[in-house]
């Protein structure tokens, strides 16, 4: 088995790039009175960039050269522990009147939606096996167990945010467009509520990022037609009525009388995924240490500055293999913009390299403990809930 994966960035964003009319504008407002602190790579010369940029592209290239039958297992074997955990999990909550059978049942619910979302979801829809050359397992073909349909998050997640990671005004994760994470962006009174919208969006994340991606906010801002958003709201429609009769209505009823116990483990499994899923994202973007930049950043951007932004708008979280796998390896979350396209089983082996050249280039490598990053990512959505905070 040969691989064969695109050069970095250009190729592998033209391949995610939307067919339809393109709408990179977002509908935050910044305000450019607003300071911002000196980039930690304005010291780098155009040279020590360059440089950088081979260094990043050997390692990808060295890892693309060896994807073979051990990878393809790996995913494989993944793929069979997910379904296994799916299937045992329903069969205990068929008794699920039981205690014990409810809570196995919840439990291994629970850590199989999480693999499908997070090891298996994501990183398949990045394109990642694509190379394997297998219909079943390519970014073309996988559907998840998701609110989202996989085709609307490709071109929210894939193109626009890996392609202008942190670029205010360009990338609409910076804060979903309903919270303010940057002190760049305007503040406004809504904003005084956000730490209850971010423990709201943490209950709710698959359904939040459904409706994100549709863009209603770029419909209220007049710069997309209305006809366009109740298209893509149709086709959310479509896989979410899906989702909700197989997790509300078809298991509960194989249960017979323990329709609502069986009901509410659903609930619970989906619940759980949501706040794990979208700890681990907030972990990766918005703690202290990541940068975001300016629109007049991407003019001329070379492959280097390209990885430099990556590497300085994310953060990696600290953890055993166990935990990595849960988080689908965005933990290695610098390694995953780097490299968004390479399997992520090879993020935990090269990122002691990435490190390394962080290290030799004076840019940090800002990593650490779910606990501690997630804390700093609350501290930062209650500070910039009111006005200020540059």
């Amino acid at each position: 088995m040969t691989a064969t994966l695109d050069t970095p960035r250009t190729t592998t964003r033209a391949k995610k790039a939307p067919a339809r009319r393109e709408l990179p504008t977002t509908a935050q407002v910044f305000d450019p009175a607003v300071p911002s602190p000196p980039s930690a790579a304005a010291h780098l010369s155009e040279a020590q960039v360059a440089e950088l940029a081979k260094e990043l592209d050997a390692i990808r290239a060295e890892v693309v050269a060896n994807l073979g039958e051990k990878d393809a297992a790996y995913i494989r074997r993944i793929i069979k522990l997910q379904r296994g955990l799916e299937i045992g999990g329903r069969g205990a909550l068929l008794f699920s009147l039981l205690p014990p059978a409810w809570i196995a049942g919840t439990a291994a619910l629970t850590a199989a939606k999480i693999l499908d979302n997070m090891e298996l979801g994501h990183n398949i829809l990045h394109g990642q096996w694509d190379w394997m050359r297998d219909e079943k397992i390519h970014s073309t073909t996988w559907e998840w167990d998701h609110a989202s349909p996989s085709a609307s998050w490709q071109k929210s997640h894939n193109y626009e945010h890996h392609t202008f990671t942190n670029v205010r005004g360009k990338d609409r994760d910076l804060g979903y467009a309903i919270m303010r994470i940057t002190p760049e962006q305007e503040w406004k009174p809504a904003d005084l509520i956000q730490p209850l919208t971010n423990v709201v969006l943490s209950l709710i994340f698959e359904w939040g990022i459904a409706i994100y991606d549709v863009e209603l906010e770029k419909v209220q801002a007049g710069i997309k037609p209305w006809d366009e958003a109740k298209a893509e709201l149709m086709t959310l429609w479509r896989k979410a009525r899906k989702q909700l009769a197989k997790d509300y209505i078809l298991f509960p009823l194989l249960s017979g009388p323990g329709f609502v116990p069986t009901a509410l483990a659903n609930l619970t499994a989906n619940t759980l995924r949501n706040v794990w899923s979208h700890a681990v994202i907030f972990c990766g973007h918005f703690p202290d240490g990541t940068e975001t930049f300016d629109e007049d950043r991407l003019e001329g951007e070379t492959q280097g500055q390209w990885y430099v932004r990556q590497m300085l708008g994310s953060a990696n979280l600290t953890g055993g293999k166990l935990f990595h796998l849960m988080t689908g390896n965005l933990s290695h979350q610098i390694e995953h913009h780097l490299f968004p396209d390479v399997p992520s089983n090879h993020y935990a082996r090269i990122a002691p390299k990435v490190q390394e050249i962080c290290e030799r280039y004076g840019l940090p490598y800002t990593a650490g403990s779910l606990p501690k990053q997630y804390s700093k990512v609350v501290r930062k959505i209650v500070r910039l809930a009111f006005p200020g905070g540059a």
